[in-house]
């Protein structure tokens, strides 16, 4: 399994008029939390990009518990519980308040395009080998 955490610190505009973070924000802070995931595996969104693989959203889901307020630094942890096979990949999240409360929590999940046609295709194996120490 991967797990990774990442901090972040809510602006004042990702609230909304009672003051509570925007529930739309959450997806942007997932990604956030989902790229430094992939830095656990030994390379960037720009590198994959870079290897011609696009790595478009096809599922998002989650469930909120409590609200985050302007400048609490929440904490997103994201979970890659199984080594991806096939065309897909899936994260799952849960967010913390500066209290340790759970937040939120969600799942995530990518397929893999092939830049050069925009068609599904296979997780590389490179790609796939990068999981090896963890699974």
């Amino acid at each position: 399994m991967i797990r990774s955490e990442t901090k972040i610190r809510v602006r004042y505009g990702e609230t909304d008029q009672m003051g509570y973070v925007y529930y739309g924000v959450y997806a942007q802070y997932y990604e956030v939390g989902r790229v430094e995931a992939m830095r656990l595996l030994g390379f960037s969104y720009k590198q994959i990009e870079e290897q011609g693989i696009l790595m478009p959203v096809i599922d998002f889901s989650i469930s909120y518990k409590k609200p985050a307020f302007y400048d609490d630094e929440i904490t997103v942890v994201t979970y890659i519980r199984e080594k991806p096979t096939g065309l897909r990949i899936n994260f799952e999240y849960e967010c913390f308040n500066p209290a340790g409360e759970l937040i939120n929590n969600g799942k995530v999940t990518l397929v893999m395009l092939d830049k050069a046609t925009n068609k599904m295709c296979k997780i590389p194996s490179w790609f796939q080998n990068a999981f090896n120490p963890f699974f």
